[in-house]
């Protein structure tokens, strides 16, 4: 079990972080008692004075969560819905008697998993999309891309708009504990440090919600962008951007973890070397820097090569 020390150390001497500790306690305990779950956002809202940002009161949730190692869900404590997923194909029964119906030309929201009572997946889905950001995932949505003629087939578009939430996390968990082995679970993400540690955050899982182990999903892999591919893509060095401060430390930190794939690190290690860095969006070039048909071009493209390896029967690897 993870133990956590309440309240966290401080500089300076302050009842503040105990009040936050126990302000947080306090409203998990309102949550169980009348059995109505509320979420982060809720809690935060309750007293902004005390807790001054979000993330205050969702790593006291995280911690207490670990400490008694037990799922959020447990507390009665949810994220506020956040993901999308895009796909005719997926069609999502609650337990209020509700029904979600997926669309291949607008994203739904994603409902937390304790709501969900079963799903049902078409047997003609053929692939899983993730994608890194919102304004790409709504450009493919309204292209209708989950019915793209150059796929093998249907598919199923989900994006957790950067860092994704525990119900986006849980989504594809879930496709990739259930759906045969032969449909590819792949993921676009920034070619930066953070786009890789988000990519990361899907296949492995997070080190703050470490005791929560069914939020990995280690069959997913990597279709791009990869920042080695750009040259060939008729990308130029000085259309790049240059990594920060803040970027090289996130390489640095991903580059000692021990489960980074061999792949991942000569990507981040020539980010470092180049000191540059590349978002989704540079595939398009376009003046209101939103992907368009280069991007429709580029998905087909760098994911064939993988589609063709789950046809043939090949291995995944562990490239990822």
């Amino acid at each position: 079990m993870a133990y956590k020390t309440f309240p966290h150390k401080s500089r300076h001497a302050s009842a503040k972080p105990l009040a936050q500790f126990l302000r947080v306690v306090d409203h998990i305990h309102e949550a169980l008692s009348s059995e109505t779950p509320t979420t982060k956002r809720d809690i935060y809202y309750k007293d902004v004075a005390l807790f001054g940002s979000q993330s205050v009161v969702d790593r006291l949730i995280d911690d207490i969560a670990a400490t008694m190692d037990v799922p959020r869900a447990d507390l009665f404590v949810r994220a506020s819905a956040k993901g999308l997923f895009c796909g005719s194909s997926l069609v999502m029964h609650l337990h209020g008697g509700d029904t979600v119906r997926g669309s291949d030309s607008e994203g739904l929201l994603i409902p937390p998993s304790e709501d969900i009572r079963r799903f049902e997946v078409d047997e003609r889905l053929s692939w899983v999309l993730v994608v890194e950001k919102e304004a790409v995932f709504q450009t493919l949505c309204h292209l209708q891309f989950s019915r793209h003629p150059a796929l093998p087939g249907p598919g199923l578009l989900i994006t957790g708009k950067g860092y994704p939430d525990v119900a986006t996390r849980q989504l594809v968990a879930s496709l990739g504990q259930n759906l045969d082995s032969r449909i590819p679970i792949l993921a676009v993400v920034d070619a930066d440090p953070f786009g890789i540690d988000i990519l990361s955050v899907y296949k492995y899982g997070s080190n703050n919600m470490s005791h929560q182990g069914d939020l990995d999903t280690p069959r997913l892999r990597w279709a791009g962008v990869m920042f080695s591919e750009l040259a060939s893509l008729g990308i130029e060095k000085d259309t790049l951007i240059p990594i920060t401060k803040h970027d090289e430390k996130k390489a640095f930190s991903m580059l000692k973890r021990a489960h980074t794939p061999k792949k991942w690190r000569k990507e981040i290690q020539l980010m470092i070397y180049t000191r540059r860095k590349a978002e989704i969006e540079v595939l398009s070039a376009s003046q209101d820097g939103h992907a368009n048909v280069q991007t429709m071009t580029y998905l087909p493209t760098s994911a064939g090569g993988i589609f063709s390896v789950y046809k043939g029967g090949g291995s995944e690897g562990t490239d990822g």
